[in-house]
């Protein structure tokens, strides 16, 4: 079995940053003093995001998602065996920064941001919650497709797709947490031993991001 190192390495670096960076803005909003709340959770998912597929694209395509891999993998992309490179270098990546954020940020922190483990909103049934991970990340998956996969495509990098995470933060943060992404779940949830609902963070962003690749070959065919 051979594996694409270098695509896998870039892989890794890219979710590692996208889950530092996105789980760390949320245990930094657990600070004394600091009140940047969904907006300023939002804003940081979606520049890492923005600069990390920009950076990584040209190596590995930037995917950075389990549900992207496997929406290329459903659409015949990328065969079997690459796409399980792929997905388990995003989750070591992510597990690595969740390890590290569990040593920066002081455990009364941590523990208060729930490390910055998507978690479900008291009342949101893991149903609706699998439902709403699905819509976001079929929006994000669209957005990959149409900004980056499709030669014709407009040339703006990560831009589209990190403004997707954004807006889909802003909408699906204080539901579900707004993953859309598995190893953006299971870094924080391995380091910090927050496991509840953890299925419906593959559920909902594998089937949506699923979903949404072939909607868009099937509209885009000619």
């Amino acid at each position: 079995m051979r594996v694409a190192w270098k695509p896998c390495i870039a892989e890794m670096i890219g979710a590692f940053a996208l889950c530092f960076i996105g789980a760390g803005a949320i245990c930094a909003n657990a600070l004394p003093g600091v009140q940047s709340g969904l907006l300023g959770v939002a804003i940081a998912h979606g520049l890492v995001l923005s600069i990390m597929v920009s950076a990584t694209g040209h190596i590995s395509g930037g995917h950075l998602n389990p549900a992207v891999t496997a929406a290329f993998w459903a659409t015949k992309r990328m065969k079997a065996e690459p796409a399980l490179h792929y997905m388990v270098s995003q989750l070591v990546g992510a597990t690595i920064a969740g390890f590290f954020l569990k040593a920066i940020f002081a455990e009364s922190i941590w523990r208060k941001a729930q490390l910055g483990t998507p978690m479900l909103a008291p009342g949101v049934t893991p149903m609706t919650g699998i439902f709403v991970e699905a819509i976001l990340t079929f929006f994000l998956v669209f957005a990959v497709f149409g900004t980056a996969v499709d030669p014709s495509a407009p040339k703006i990098g990560g831009f589209g797709i990190g403004l997707t995470i954004a807006f889909d933060i802003l909408m699906g943060g204080a539901l579900t947490g707004a993953s859309m992404n598995p190893a953006r779940t299971f870094g924080p949830a391995l380091a910090g031993g927050y496991w509840s609902g953890w299925y419906v963070y593959w559920i909902g962003p594998v089937a949506g991001g699923v979903i949404a690749g072939m909607v868009y070959d099937r509209i885009r065919k000619k």
